[in-house]
């Protein structure tokens, strides 16, 4: 079977194809009995991970469903790229990115979650159905997102973030990392839940390599529970961080490139579908598929 087919409806002639026969997965359709894998997907021109080789609306969509057929639970649809030192875009050139994706995933039956700071952009891709708002803006959220979340009953990642790709970097001193972290996130989660959001509509992220450097990240991955302790599923996003590009840097001390930090990504994934957490977002979904799959056949094994 051709990766842009579905089962049952023949070769696929293109992306768009394969849509309107497959039924839309909804939220309360994902499995509860293991850790989730969401796929990255870039659909921008300076990713640091892929260069923009899916900034073309067909190949994104083609992407999108390649990670989809590989196992992806969820595929996270990004227009604006937010590692450190890279510009804004307006929400304007971010919905003419990532809605015509938006469109064509969720009508494959693929569950969508949108990578967004912007109300604008979550309001917009809202309108084609179900789809999970990926925030990382942090304490910095536009004042209208708690609003549209509550209206929408949308799920919503609340991340931990300080600043913004200019000045997050320089915004990585705590008294005590994970103790401020955590009183910091339930600030954001307070907000939302004044506004009128439920507390099951909320997934924690504790925003690996935002606002965080170097041996901080590992902190974090040592201290999950005191996430967990929150009382809201748990996203960890460590796929081709910097951190792990500087934890395997070459005897010249340089770090090695964003792809080939996938083994070590797939490493955390074990540690953390481990700890149970709910899932993890990933740039290449198989190896980190099969990662969740070992924990859980073990697990199953006790």
């Amino acid at each position: 079977m051709s990766i842009g087919a579905v089962p049952g409806t023949g070769p696929a002639s293109g992306p768009l194809s394969v849509v309107r026969k497959a039924t839309r997965k909804k939220f309360a359709d994902l499995p509860t009995d293991r850790t989730l894998v969401m796929g990255i997907l870039n659909v921008t021109d300076n990713s640091f991970s892929d260069g923009g080789e899916n900034f073309d609306t067909a190949k994104a969509i083609d992407h999108g469903l390649r990670m989809h057929y590989a196992g992806a639970d969820i595929v996270d649809v990004g227009g604006e790229s937010t590692a450190p030192g890279t510009d804004e875009i307006s929400p304007e050139e971010e919905q003419a990115r990532i809605l015509p994706v938006v469109e064509a995933l969720i009508k494959a039956g693929v569950y969508v979650s949108v990578d967004t700071r912007h109300t604008e952009t979550a309001r917009a891709a809202l309108e084609y159905g179900e789809v999970m708002i990926n925030d990382v803006s942090g304490l910095r959220h536009e004042a209208d997102m708690p609003k549209l979340i509550a209206e929408s009953g949308a799920r919503y990642v609340v991340m931990h973030n300080r600043g913004n790709s200019k000045t997050m970097d320089g915004l990585t001193d705590y008294t005590n990392l994970v103790d401020d972290m955590v009183a910091e996130t339930q600030q954001v989660i307070d907000t939302f839940l004044a506004a009128g959001v439920t507390k099951d509509q909320l997934i924690v992220d504790p925003g690996l390599g935002f606002s965080k450097a170097g041996d901080q990240n590992w902190q974090l991955l040592n201290n999950l529970e005191a996430f967990q302790a929150l009382g809201y599923p748990v996203l960890i996003g460590a796929s081709r961080k910097r951190f792990l590009g500087s934890m395997l840097a070459d005897n010249s001390g340089e770090p090695v490139e964003p792809r080939q930090r996938d083994h070590a990504t797939a490493a955390i994934t074990t540690q953390v579908a481990e700890a149970g957490v709910w899932a993890v977002r990933v740039h290449s979904v198989i190896p980190n598929v099969d990662a969740v799959k070992t924990v859980t056949a073990r697990q199953a094994a006790k």
